[in-house]
């Protein structure tokens, strides 16, 4: 059976930024294509569900969203880690591709100027994960073995 159903994980911390990345997702996708759209806490929470939801045999990829921003104190860089090794291991234990749409800028500021840039940036990189989703699902279909008829 062969899905055409997406799931997309967003992170709630700077949801204004974040949700962009849904936007762009979509855009990326042909029309009508359906997305299941989850929201998470934050970075931490979306490997669990990643691979609860690639695990649930409903979608051909799983694609998460979050802004992990460094807060002077580098909890980021330990935050980060964990989100993108959790993620590849939920994708690696399922067979489901699970794509990260992470960002973890070293100097963002809460300013209308960040904002603006993080916010466009994120709508592109949510349109590559689609076109990723697109094109590992089109190869590893290509790789299953023909059905007798």
């Amino acid at each position: 059976m062969t899905h055409t159903r997406y799931a997309f994980i967003k992170a709630n911390w700077h949801a204004e930024i974040v949700d962009q990345a849904l936007v762009g997702f979509r855009e990326g996708l042909p029309k009508d294509t359906p997305v299941d759209v989850f929201d998470v806490p934050g970075a931490f929470e979306m490997p669990l569900l990643a691979r609860d939801l690639a695990r649930s045999g409903r979608y051909a990829a799983v694609a998460c969203a979050a802004l992990v921003v460094d807060g002077g104190i580098y909890r980021h860089d330990f935050v980060a880690q964990a989100v993108v090794s959790g993620l590849m291991q939920a994708g690696l234990e399922t067979g489901v591709p699970v794509l990260s749409v992470s960002l973890t800028p070293h100097h963002f500021h809460e300013t209308p100027h960040h904002i603006g840039i993080y916010r466009d940036h994120f709508v592109k990189k949510g349109r590559e994960a689609a076109e990723a989703a697109l094109s590992i699902t089109a190869t590893r279909r290509a790789l299953q073995p023909a059905t007798a008829a």
